[in-house]
């Protein structure tokens, strides 16, 4: 065997050999960048050119070509598709995204570029909608973003088509159209997801989607008695109470503030 040192002069073979490796081994980090001098090798140089979507910047340059392909050719339905995808994946960068997921100032504004640009995508009448897109565009949509129920409710139909049996997709279905007051929608979606939920998880889930039909704007209404009248309303941003008397026959009703 080679590597067997007690051989006449295969000690001098194995220092040539690992000599030669050590060369090798040393070019390879350094023309790789794998721990060489400030990752100038050619798998860094590589990494840089070919951006990508590595990060903030790397979508922002993505999203900054697709703009111009939009303005250069507005019926190309893969640009203004890609351009939804870069901005909304952006999006999810500083500033627009803080570390705890929470939406910024600067991320509602650069999502309504998502939704024009998701509108332009739609205006096209694509043959089968980016399912993959529709879902981004979910929390786009959604309370911690624009808080458009409506369009929410656009975007969940178009999942809806491509999973069908999904009953968290027509629970959320649900909740949503009752939040854009398009009742019927969110009848016919909170039947389709108790159907399909769990026996044991239906009476729960019927209760629950009874309950945001009866006060989709999710605040909640109280009621006090104050000098033997019964007042009934919701608390403003200050947190005090609004209160209107109740009606009753043969009396008019009062504002409480």
């Amino acid at each position: 065997m080679l590597f067997d040192l007690r051989g006449r002069g295969r000690r001098g073979v194995v220092r040539v050999v690992y000599a030669g490796l050590a060369v090798l081994f040393g070019s390879g980090l350094v023309l790789f960048g794998v721990g060489g001098f400030g990752g100038t090798g050619i798998l860094s140089s590589l990494s840089k050119e070919g951006g990508g979507g590595g990060g903030g910047g790397g979508y922002a340059s993505q999203a900054s070509k697709y703009r111009k392909l939009t303005q250069k050719q507005p019926n190309n339905v893969s640009a203004w598709e890609n351009l939804a995808k870069s901005l909304v994946h952006e999006g999810g960068e500083e500033p627009y995204t803080t570390g705890a997921g929470e939406v910024t100032g600067k991320g509602k504004e650069l999502y309504k570029q998502v939704s024009a640009a998701w509108n332009g995508y739609l205006a096209l009448n694509p043959a089968r909608p980016n399912v993959e897109l529709a879902q981004l565009m979910e929390s786009v949509y959604g309370e911690a973003a624009l808080n458009e129920p409506g369009k929410e409710v656009e975007v969940l139909q178009i999942v809806i088509a491509a999973r069908p049996n999904d009953e968290a997709l027509y629970a959320d279905l649900a909740e949503y159209a009752y939040k854009a007051h398009n009742t019927r929608e969110g009848d016919l979606a909170s039947e389709k997801a108790v159907s399909l939920a769990p026996p044991s998880a239906r009476t729960r889930l019927k209760n629950e989607l009874a309950e945001v039909k009866a006060n989709p704007s999710g605040e909640k209404t109280y009621t006090t008695t104050t000098n033997g009248k019964t007042y009934v309303g919701k608390l403003n941003s200050k947190g005090e109470l609004k209160a209107t008397e109740v009606k009753t026959p043969g009396t008019s009703s009062t504002s409480k503030k």
